[in-house]
């Protein structure tokens, strides 16, 4: 049997040495993909060594990836980090709500907006059992249901962020304490 001997052009590639040998300032507002070595790579074929003057160059040069100052000016409210990672490391949300007739809470799964746990005082064996249904003794028994119903649901651990200029004291102090020494650990 013989082998077969492709005709295909031989690929050969060179490094430039324009490269190596200047200084490249690069702009102060890049991306991570700019931090990496800028290569100029040359592409030439050569089917003979009489081919070799006419070289066909490819370059490849990465793209400065930055944000102009009119896209900048468009988009001026960039999530956070931490805006972007917080619902996967604090998945379980505590929300709280007291009107003037009802306290409700509720635990919630950020990633999937699904309600682990509910408990309200109007609910109605509470409303039926209750005395007054927002005094400290009704947020002491929400505190306590809402951490018997997480612990079902094998949630022990969650996160609660008070509305802008809210002081946790009060009746919404009670509610999370209750929780707290009934288990649950806040994150």
């Amino acid at each position: 049997m013989s082998a077969c001997i492709s005709s295909k052009p031989h690929l050969s590639f060179s490094l430039s040495s324009e490269l190596l040998s200047e200084k490249i300032e690069k702009p102060t507002n890049l991306s991570w993909s700019s931090s990496f070595p800028q290569l100029n790579l040359s592409i030439y074929t050569s089917l003979s060594p009489s081919n070799i003057s006419h070289k066909q160059r490819f370059i490849v040069e990465a793209a400065w990836t930055r944000r102009s100052s009119s896209e900048a000016a468009k988009r001026p409210n960039r999530k956070s980090w931490k805006q972007r990672t917080d619902m996967y490391m604090r998945p379980f949300l505590l929300s709280i709500f007291f009107s003037k007739r009802f306290i409700h809470a509720k635990v919630m799964h950020r990633g999937t907006s699904k309600v682990i746990s509910v408990a309200t005082t109007n609910a109605k064996d509470l409303r039926n059992s209750l005395p007054s249904l927002t005094d400290e003794n009704a947020c002491k028994v929400i505190g306590k249901l809402i951490a018997e119903r997480s612990k079902d649901a094998d949630v022990f651990a969650i996160a609660y962020e008070p509305p802008k200029n809210v002081r946790i004291e009060g009746r919404l102090a009670i509610v999370l304490n209750t929780i707290e020494e009934n288990g649950i650990m806040f994150v």
